[in-house]
């Protein structure tokens, strides 16, 4: 036997009638909150602030490459460097 139940109400209809606690008034600060942080971010999202990043960032990487070709190199030679 099949059944369908087809109910035409809205979420806040249908929370009430489950028992679901209405949380509209939460939602509402979660996208308060989301929202200012976005903006804050968009701050660090201008070209001298990126500049910044990535080159704080790469400076760091290429020296941490170069030491691990170094490594890899001499592993690869049996070469062992002082450190």
């Amino acid at each position: 036997m099949k059944m369908k139940i087809e109910i035409d109400c809205s979420p806040e209809e249908a929370r009430s009638f489950l028992g679901l606690p209405d949380v509209s008034g939460l939602n509402a600060r979660m996208v308060e909150e989301m929202q200012s942080r976005m903006t804050e971010n968009m701050a660090r999202l201008s070209p001298d602030e990126l500049v910044k990043t990535w080159s704080a960032v790469g400076a760091g990487a290429q020296e941490h490459f170069r030491k691990l070709m170094t490594q890899a190199v001499d592993m690869g030679m049996g070469v062992t460097r002082p450190k």
